[in-house]
């Protein structure tokens, strides 16, 4: 035992020799009390519990104008968090329903429904703790306030009377802004759309010439709304002139007819006839930035067919060809070759915004026509049918894809006289109950548009005026706008709701929300 003590004691003073040895050079000194300086400033620091105190680092929504397709935001925080006291101390005004999750420190909060347009929202977190070492609760975070705001609620139509007679015209409820007239006198549109965020509208038109204009002299333009719907301190867009005019496609060597823009504005779809070969006719697909290409299967073949819809994935194309109706890509190298037809209906009317369901008509031999809800897994169903020779003549999804509104028509009898009635009515997916919501008196033709947070329907009623002298009907046809604002909750609770259509102070025709 003594030899033993006797041999860690040689080793224990070896080893100090070789320390004060190696210590001898000023530099290692220096390092050596470097390192015992930064080694008890932690020791003290971890015995004082000195830390940063929680707070919000940042919040992705902060002074952003967001839009239906924005769905949920993020807040990140610098510290874990008690999920339980953030959400309860999580305040938004005006009130937005929605739930939360977790991944680390960051916390997730996905809306119930889209925003209301036009909005100013403040959200507020405050009394929020940290979850320190393992306990439940630590100390409070600092305070946070953030804000944010939904898009405007605008829409542009048509005009008919007057100066607005043939132009696009875009009204911006938001901003109670005057009548903004887009398009110039020496163009008379036909159809439109807008882009993505509304920032720009594509539309078809014709020169109007001494003589009548033609609808197979179309061209296809572009135009600036001026409508900024990027951070509020975003000022380049915000300067962005109002009503700038591009042409994207002429008329020389082919006619343009119908035409439809995909969901990320990167796509336009246009029906073209070949001036000199009234035979070759399709779709033709219009990259922006690129020259127009006809629409062509993999080995190079011209695809055909009637009328069609760019899917809500912007690579496919829903086209009636036949006796039913295909789906068909718009980029040739994505062609596998199996082709998708739907031989049982003769035309799609529209999709949800995610692609996962489409209605679809069904023509019948007895004159009816039936709706079918078709799904992105190949599942149909019947939702209703009309009567002979009715019409189903749009359809839309409100956001929550509980709820289809139905622009349809029935036929009346009076005696030996029969007339077409259009109607406005509501389907509920989840009971298949179909409620009638306004009768659109002696008119058959009618555009309506669901605005983007499913809250106001949008529509064209068809008047006749009055002769002042005589107070009789003279005959002259004029198209008012109308406005219907909605209420799910009374819809989906069977409530006796009598919906009461605004007439606006405006005439026109084909209304659209911006997106």
């Amino acid at each position: 035992m003594v030899n033993l003590s006797k041999k860690i004691n040689d080793i224990l003073w070896e080893i100090k020799n070789i320390i004060l040895k190696e210590l001898r050079q000023p530099l290692d000194r220096v390092a050596m009390s470097l390192i015992m300086g930064i080694t008890l400033l932690i020791c003290l620091v971890f015995i004082s519990g000195v830390k940063v105190s929680p707070k919000v680092r940042d919040f992705s929504w902060q002074n952003q104008k967001i839009g239906f397709e924005d769905t949920a935001f993020i807040l990140n925080f610098n510290r874990p968090m008690n999920h339980g006291s953030v959400e309860k101390n999580l305040h938004i005004e005006p009130p937005l329903p929605g739930k939360t999750s977790w991944a680390g420190r960051r916390m997730a909060y996905t809306v119930s429904k889209p925003a209301p347009y036009g909005n100013q929202y403040t959200l507020k977190l405050s009394g929020a703790k940290e979850k320190f070492y393992g306990l439940d609760t630590g100390e409070a975070m600092e305070p946070f306030q953030g804000s944010f705001q939904s898009r405007d609620r605008a829409f542009a139509y048509i005009g008919l009377q007057g100066e607005e007679k043939g132009r696009l015209v875009l009204i911006n409820l938001t901003q109670q802004q005057q009548r903004i007239l887009l398009t110039p006198q020496n163009l008379e549109v036909l159809d439109f759309k807008f882009f993505p965020e509304g920032k720009k509208i594509v539309f078809s038109a014709v020169e109007k010439l001494n003589e009548v204009p033609s609808p197979l002299e179309q061209k296809i333009y572009t135009v600036t709304t001026g409508i900024n719907h990027q951070s509020s301190t975003d000022k380049s867009e915000s300067l962005e002139i109002v009503g700038k005019i591009e042409k994207i496609l002429d008329n020389l060597e082919y006619q343009n007819l119908k035409f439809d823009l995909s969901l990320d504005g990167q796509i336009i779809v246009i029906q073209r006839v070949n001036r000199k070969n009234v035979f070759n006719a399709g779709p033709w697909v219009l990259e922006l930035g690129k020259e127009p290409r006809p629409l062509t299967n993999k080995d190079g073949k011209f695809e055909k067919g009637g009328d069609f819809l760019i899917a809500p994935d912007s690579q496919s194309l829903v086209i009636l060809q036949g006796e039913g109706t295909s789906i068909v890509p718009i980029y040739p190298e994505t062609d596998s070759g199996d082709l998708i037809f739907l031989p049982k209906f003769g035309r799609v009317l529209g999709f949800t915004k995610d692609g996962s369901m489409a209605t679809m008509v069904k023509y019948n031999q007895d004159g009816t026509r039936s709706l079918y809800i078709v799904t992105n897994q190949g599942d149909e169903r019947e939702i209703l049918k009309t009567r002979p020779y009715g019409n189903i003549l749009s359809t839309e999804f409100d956001p929550k894809k509980t709820i289809l509104y139905c622009l349809l028509t029935q036929v009346l009898e009076n005696g030996e006289e029969y007339r077409e009635q259009a109607y406005i009515g509501v389907f509920d997916l989840k009971r298949n109950y179909l409620r009638p919501l306004v009768i659109l008196a002696n008119q058959r033709s009618v555009n309506m548009d669901l605005s983007p947070d499913g809250l106001v329907l949008l529509f064209d009623h068809m008047a006749t005026t009055l002769n002042q002298e005589s107070e009789q009907k003279n005959g002259k046809k004029t198209s008012r706008l109308w406005m219907l604002p909605l209420d799910l909750e009374i819809l989906e609770n069977d409530s006796d709701w009598q919906p009461q259509p605004e007439e606006l102070p405006m005439t026109g025709f084909n209304p659209s929300w911006a997106p």
